[in-house]
């Protein structure tokens, strides 16, 4: 059976970046600029309008020197469950690809898994992320290519990558139910 793609978490993701902007001292203006969006497109995030795209997310991120999780605020229960298929999707504007955060690492922790699907026909091509940043890729179904962007590797079902993430890097699905665990280390 398949499930619809749940809709991004928006009036989690509004909060976050009014609470982020404003501790970091910054004008819609400054903010926007940095990430390389329209004002009012930031300005739509914050009032919880909008479908802001995965790149948007990260470029905003950066922006604002924050974790990506940060934006979707889970709560942090001693039990959690995440049926597959249910989750918090964040999906990219440029590929077949979408992010699922599984779990984002308390404060005192410098991790966050997701659940990442992707399908053949365009590469999710990542801009840098905050410095210090490591991202570790479990392949779980499918073939992909996944890596640097100067030097990817292709891997199968079972394979691990690890590289850093605050340099460009990519995701390419080369089979159809294409997925994997993402590890995102912060240091």
């Amino acid at each position: 059976m398949t499930r619809p793609d749940p809709a991004p978490p928006q009036a989690a993701i509004a909060a976050a970046l009014r609470r982020e902007r404003t501790r970091a001292g910054l004008s819609l203006s400054e903010v926007a600029n940095r990430a390389g969006i329209a004002k009012s497109t930031l300005s739509q995030l914050e009032s919880g309008a909008g479908n802001p795209s995965l790149e948007t997310l990260w470029a905003l991120c950066v922006a604002l020197d924050m974790p990506f999780p940060r934006l979707l605020d889970p709560p942090h229960p001693a039990v959690q469950v995440i049926r597959a298929g249910e989750g918090p999707v964040v999906a990219s504007a440029e590929a077949d690809y979408r992010a699922m955060l599984l779990a984002a690492g308390p404060a005192n922790s410098r991790r966050d898994l997701f659940r990442i699907t992707s399908e053949p026909g365009h590469a999710r091509d990542s801009d840098p992320h905050i410095p210090g940043v490591v991202e570790h890729i479990l392949l779980a179904a499918g073939r992909a290519i996944a890596g640097p962007t100067e030097e990817p590797v292709e891997l199968a079902p079972g394979d691990y990558i690890s590289y850093p993430g605050d340099r460009p890097h990519v995701f390419e699905a080369l089979e159809q139910g294409t997925w994997a665990l993402l590890v995102v280390e912060y240091t």
